[in-house]
């Protein structure tokens, strides 16, 4: 697919009109007037019949999973003339065969595409550029036969894994035989094709022939230009011995502590219109339940990003449900507020608090507090529709303020990131899209915006997708990310040979003392290609620097590439140590992040891994993060005039560096990325000092600076707003099971 008209195309989805009528007369009634909005009760009830309507219409309708387009290929190739001339015979039933891949009917569309490939070769005069399609395609369909049959269900948590080698070497060859050989028909034809040729070597890699197997001419490397080693060794995926390999499609995540006793639980979504929520409780040895029933969560479905906060300020943290993304006018689905009641239970809330009044398509949004009242607004960015910025009235309800606020945005929004960028005291918003410039909205504090974005020069990508800010330098000026998506596999091939980028690279903007930002991607030595849609950072060596965890991959079964983990080389450089951390899953990256499940001072990193059709689905991933031996403390804000998690606070931390030398470090308290929802648990590396000399926290709202003294390294901190002591809590260290033998 190339760019955002095939993406329109591909992604249409045509609901009934019964159930665009429903969702419209539930919105009115659930929020036409705060006085005669529904309980909470009423809410949850609401959306659970919404979501239920939408996917009964999906089964038949749905582009991607209803059977429609199926039935209607179908159809057309039983019904074809006999006289059809073999080239249109052959393109019915190569439409009919990739139909039948989207569906999941794996071999069904492998012998589909066979057929049309001996009709095309009846003909007198097949075209060549014709059948070096069908043979590519036909390449991918067979190496995902391959997957079905040794990755989709197996669980020893290294298959897919790039370089593919020892464990992750198929036991039923047969997909990658078959993928190989059309692969190499496909190269003789156009010698060229650089996507053929990538797929070519992950085939002969799943057999254990690479790079001895592929001639000279169509070899690939196994690792980049630019790979490094990484500085704590490989991570294992330890997913299936915790609990968490569950199989799904694309969605998000959201890590944090979500049931009040300190260790780290897990929400997982599924796009999917059935696609149910999953709530996964830590239960302290390593392993994680699904709580999802227990929860009161049966029938939340969908969700491509999810991310949480506490919106009401009641001490535990909620989640937003983002739904209807690339769907276009046909994905006016509800978002879903989901109120956490404290007592292992959640309700929807959505259409009592007046988030449901106006649905567009979205998968991207950010919680802060941008008009500095103490409690969390919410932004949403929205994909050709206008963007709406939620004011928070402090009662449990929201009100669209985006148009007398100027933060009415147009166009096709794909990421939405929060931060001070010029230190003035208030939350900016960041906003990047596909197919145009992006925008950046700088508070005037008194909670209106003005789009700056061309006056600061971070206008581009101008296919950008993930987005987030960061201090990467620790100067103690926000700096921002911003991620180019131009996808295509080709480009992938193209880096790993060395050879020109045909992309724009992502883009690295550096804080600067004035409050401007620059360019600084081709300094920092950056990877010129990623295609990121899922994406966090982390310090995973715990030195200090925040690392980046790239989620890789676009629609279509071809969009095989390795995920990135990408090591901050101290501020001045980044290096891809994807290969060495064995970190590098080469199924579709969504929702990422960062966090030490275990308690053990280092970070983890958990992925959700699987794709956007109904037969591209693939099990989550865990990372175990093996550490270096550097120290951290963790730290937890308690806002008392502030939103009670204390986002949007500044934090500086001081310790005695291994040369001898005094360092600072700087964070902000955040989520993270726009594809990945991190826990509001600041995660601070120390290299291997004992201890945090000064740890200062500056709280926007009260314009308070709090600073304590001689925090011993490995300790866990809760700081509250105005108070002048610590209270520190023993986290116990976990111990992850180990993996099963054999996988």
């Amino acid at each position: 697919m190339n760019g955002i008209n095939d993406i329109r195309r591909v992604h249409p989805v045509a609901l009934s009109k019964s159930s665009i009528l429903l969702a419209a007369l539930l919105t009115v009634f659930g929020c036409s007037d705060q006085s005669d909005t529904p309980a909470p009760a009423d809410s949850h009830q609401i959306m659970l019949d919404t979501l239920k309507r939408v996917h009964q219409d999906s089964v038949t309708e749905h582009p991607f999973l209803g059977i429609r387009q199926l039935q209607e290929t179908r159809l057309a190739v039983q019904q074809a003339d006999p006289q059809t001339p073999p080239e249109q015979l052959s393109v019915l039933h190569g439409l009919y065969g990739r139909e039948l891949l989207r569906m999941g009917r794996t071999a069904e569309a492998v012998e589909q595409m066979k057929r049309a490939l001996q009709l095309l070769e009846t003909s007198d005069s097949p075209a060549p550029e014709t059948r070096q399609q069908l043979l590519y395609q036909l390449g991918v369909a067979s190496l995902r036969l391959g997957e079905n049959a040794n990755c989709v269900h197996c669980v020893n948590g290294e298959r897919c894994l790039f370089p593919i080698r020892d464990r992750g070497l198929h036991d039923d060859p047969a997909g990658s035989e078959a993928a190989i050989g059309f692969l190499q028909q496909a190269l003789a034809l156009d010698p060229t094709d650089l996507r053929s040729r990538w797929l070519l070597n992950i085939a002969a890699m799943t057999l254990g022939r690479h790079p001895e197997g592929i001639s000279e001419q169509h070899r690939i490397p196994s690792t980049p230009p630019n790979s490094a080693e990484s500085p704590v060794g490989a991570f294992i995926n330890r997913a299936e011995e915790m609990g968490l390999d569950q199989a799904g499609w694309a969605g998000g995540i959201a890590v944090d502590d979500f049931d009040g006793d300190l260790d780290l639980d897990i929400f997982m979504s599924s796009w999917t219109t059935d696609g149910q929520l999953h709530y996964f409780r830590n239960e302290g040895d390593g392993t994680f339940s699904n709580q999802t029933e227990a929860a009161g969560l049966t029938g939340i479905t969908g969700g491509l990003n999810i991310l949480h906060a506490d919106y009401d300020n009641d001490d535990d943290l909620d989640l937003l449900v983002l739904r209807g993304a690339w769907l276009g006018e046909h994905g006016l689905h509800p978002n879903s507020l989901l109120q956490n009641l404290g007592n292992g239970r959640f309700q929807d809330v959505t259409f009592s608090a007046g988030l449901a009044d106006r649905n567009y398509p979205t998968q991207t949004a950010v919680w802060d507090d941008f008009d500095l009242d103490g409690d969390l607004d919410l932004f949403v960015g929205n994909e050709n529709y206008v963007t709406q910025l939620y004011e928070n009235e402090g009662n449990g309800h929201f009100q669209d303020v985006a148009i007398q606020t100027r933060a009415n945005l147009t166009g096709f929004v794909k990421g939405c990131t929060s931060g001070d960028f010029n230190g003035d005291g208030y939350p900016d918003i960041y906003v990047t899209r596909l197919q145009g410039p992006n925008s950046l909205l700088r508070n005037n504090g008194d909670f209106t915006f003005t789009d700056v974005a061309r006056k600061t020069g971070v206008t581009g990508p101008h296919n950008a997708f993930a987005t987030w800010f960061w201090d990467l330098n620790n100067d103690g000026h926000l700096d921002l990310y911003t991620g180019s998506y131009e996808w295509g596999i080709q480009h992938i091939a193209a880096d790993f040979l060395g050879q020109p980028a045909q992309t724009e690279p992502d883009a690295l903007y550096l804080g600067q003392p004035d409050g401007s930002l620059r360019f600084g991607t081709q300094q920092l030595q950056y990877p010129r290609v990623t295609q990121p849609m899922g994406a966090n950072f982390g310090d995973i060596d715990n030195d200090g620097f925040l690392d980046v965890a790239l989620g890789t991959g676009y629609v279509d079964y071809e969009g095989l590439m390795p995920n990135l983990l990408l090591h901050n080389q101290r501020g001045q450089a980044f290096a891809d140590i994807t290969t060495d951390s064995r970190t590098g899953h080469l199924q579709k990256g969504h929702g990422m992040a960062f966090a030490d499940l275990d308690h053990d001072g280092d970070q983890d990193l958990i992925a959700v891994m699987g794709g956007w059709f109904a037969g591209d689905s693939f099990r989550r991933a865990v990372f175990d993060n093996p550490g270096c031996g550097n120290q951290s403390i963790t730290l937890r804000l308690r806002g008392v005039h502030s939103n009670r998690y204390g986002v949007g606070c500044r934090v500086k931390a001081t310790f005695r560096s291994q040369d001898g030398q005094d360092r600072t470090i700087f964070r902000w308290m955040n989520t993270g990325g726009s594809f990945g929802s991190a826990p509001l648990r600041m995660h601070l590396g120390i290299e291997s000092a004992t201890s945090v000399s000064t740890l200062e926290v500056w709280w926007p709202l009260s314009k308070t600076r709090q600073t304590f003294h001689d925090i011993a390294a490995g300790s866990h901190v809760e700081v509250q707003e105005d108070s002048s002591e610590l209270q520190i809590d023993a986290l116990p260290q976990m111990q992850f099971p180990q993996r099963k033998q054999p996988g």
